[in-house]
């Protein structure tokens, strides 16, 4: 029996962290491992399908919304030029899939009932949350074994970690006992900034074991990469952001045994 793919939902909601900057790179930077990856968008605004270069317009009839709503029979994965990468896409309709879900019966349960024929093609699944608590992260932490926490080394993010845990754990009480937290990813790291490293040593002193060791710097590579349509991985290898995120896939690797 072949083993099914681990399903990682990537989670913070707080906006602006670099959750989905994490979710695609970190996906690159597995793939570049030779691990089989499906990223998935499960955020409206689509970032992450427009940030591996996936046209939403060509693949209009294939998104993440026409599963949730069963407008496709046989879902399908849409290979990305990124080897062994490839991405259930978004766009702005997935908002609509969040009031039609509110609806039906187990509703929590969707995403874990679409993602199921895709769990024995890939050894990962990334998904990557909208930045709210609502319906759509819900559905990615029932369906996913753990939860990935990028944050941003600033005071208000310790108070939205205190809100997406307790989240976490409501999920894990009510939807999904197996659920847990993958590991927390401090991103935008300024080590020439105080502050960053007062924060990370607060986070560090509440969360040590599940703090990753890899942070991910403020980089203007990792900025500009998206508005090309390429991941950290292929618009440029050798850039620190590069770097960091192919450190982290193989501190994340290594978690998994």
């Amino acid at each position: 029996m072949a083993r099914l793919g681990k399903i990682i939902a990537v989670a913070n909601q707080k906006g602006g962290v670099g959750k989905t900057t994490t979710a695609i790179n970190l996906a690159a930077a597995l793939a570049r491992k030779r691990k089989k990856i499906l990223l998935v968008d499960s955020d409206p605004q689509g970032n992450a399908t427009s940030g591996v270069g996936v046209n939403t317009i060509k693949h209009r009839n294939n998104h993440l919304y026409h599963m949730y709503t069963d407008m496709v029979s046989a879902p399908e994965a849409i290979k990305t030029d990124v080897k062994n990468l490839s991405l259930i896409p978004s766009n702005i309709d997935l908002v609509a899939a969040e009031l039609e879900l509110i609806s039906l019966d187990r509703r929590e349960y969707k995403l874990q009932t679409i993602l199921q024929p895709f769990r024995d093609k890939y050894d990962f699944i990334i998904i990557d949350c909208p930045p709210s608590l609502g319906l759509l992260t819900l559905n990615a932490l029932t369906s996913a074994s753990s939860v990935l926490i990028p944050m941003q080394c600033e005071y208000f993010a310790m108070e939205g970690l205190a809100r997406l845990i307790n989240s976490v754990r409501s999920v894990k009480k009510s939807f999904n006992s197996d659920l847990y937290i993958e590991g927390l990813v401090l991103t935008m790291f300024d080590k020439r900034n105080r502050l960053t490293h007062q924060v990370a040593a607060e986070i560090k002193k509440h969360f040590r074991d599940q703090l990753f060791k890899t942070s991910i710097p403020r980089n203007v590579r990792l900025s500009e990469c998206p508005s090309h349509g390429q991941t950290i991985i292929d618009y440029d290898i050798k850039s620190t952001g590069a770097a960091s995120y192919i450190k982290l896939s193989s501190e994340f690797l290594k978690r998994q045994g």
